[in-house]
């Protein structure tokens, strides 16, 4: 491919969707008769398709504020989400859906909201198998050295996880999974639920609300959830906001309003799903 070819398509795309953004933002958008959220499938503690998951709950909390009905639709989060979702369109139709529950601040392709949560990579082992006294990361790199090498920690490949074990020199410690799979049955929490309580690994490092949900779910053995810190040259906090398309500034607003009204409803069921939040205070010095 030439490179006046690899750079023509993505010009062009922005191109159309300047000009989509400018005619949306011009024309009045019609009454809303539902709550239309894109979502994953299989994608617990997040969404499912039984409305088990912490994005439901949420969705249903916004649509009993605005009295609207909450509909939902569908696609793995693999590849291409937000061009499947939030910006398919068939000619003649409607969107299928207009709100993507949880987006990390900055993310690029759609129109983030202010942030709705705040929470961290965590830590997550069984109960006497000779971590207990691990409160923080610190006290996992200070452990004896013959120990710490002799751990199996489970991360998802190209994550923070995977870079905080490469610059600690745990690389051999790690067992790498990858961070999307083929398989549409395969979930985020699989590391804990299967492999860390069946005891294939001792530990794994994963994103704050898969580690405390599935903490809670594994009855046996029962599970510890260490919150961990960032720190320079490794990012462990990320704060989560909402997305919706471009071009729709009305929308955005009433999202973003509903967000300060529910707050405390919010803030109840990701403390009921056991994510760690964190606050500011709790970021490490980064570089």
């Amino acid at each position: 491919m030439s490179i006046l070819r690899s750079i023509a398509g993505p010009i062009a795309a922005a191109c159309a969707l300047a000009a989509a953004g400018s005619a949306l933002a011009q024309d009045k958008p019609p009454a809303r008769e539902a709550l239309k959220v894109c979502q994953d499938p299989n994608n617990l503690p997040f969404s499912n398709t039984n409305g088990q998951g912490i994005e439901n709950r949420i969705a249903e909390v916004f649509g009993k504020a605005l009295g609207l009905p909450v509909t939902y639709y569908s696609f793995p989060q693999r590849l291409a989400f937000i061009r499947n979702t939030l910006r398919y369109k068939l000619p003649g139709q409607d969107y299928p859906c207009d709100i993507v529950m949880g987006v990390p601040v900055g993310f690029d392709q759609v129109s983030v909201t202010k942030p709705y949560y705040r929470s961290t990579y965590a830590i997550v082992f069984p109960a006497g198998r000779g971590l207990d006294g691990v409160k923080t990361s610190e006290d996992l790199l200070r452990l004896d050295p013959a120990v710490l090498r002799k751990l199996r920690i489970g991360v998802y490949d190209r994550s923070p996880a995977s870079e905080w074990l490469n610059r600690h020199g745990l690389v051999d410690s790690g067992v790498p999974y990858p961070i999307l799979s083929p398989d549409p049955q395969q979930y985020p929490g699989e590391i804990i639920e299967r492999d860390l309580a069946a005891g294939k690994i001792d530990a794994a490092i994963v994103w704050g609300p898969i580690a405390g949900f599935f903490a809670r779910r594994v009855q046996t053995p029962a599970l510890s959830v260490v919150p961990m810190k960032s720190e320079p040259g490794v990012k462990f906090d990320f704060e989560m906001a909402m997305g919706v398309r471009y071009g729709e500034p009305e929308w955005k607003a009433q999202v973003e309003k509903l967000i300060e009204t529910q707050r405390p409803a919010i803030v109840a069921i990701l403390q009921e799903f056991g994510v760690p939040l964190v606050d500011e205070s709790f970021a490490g010095p980064r570089r």
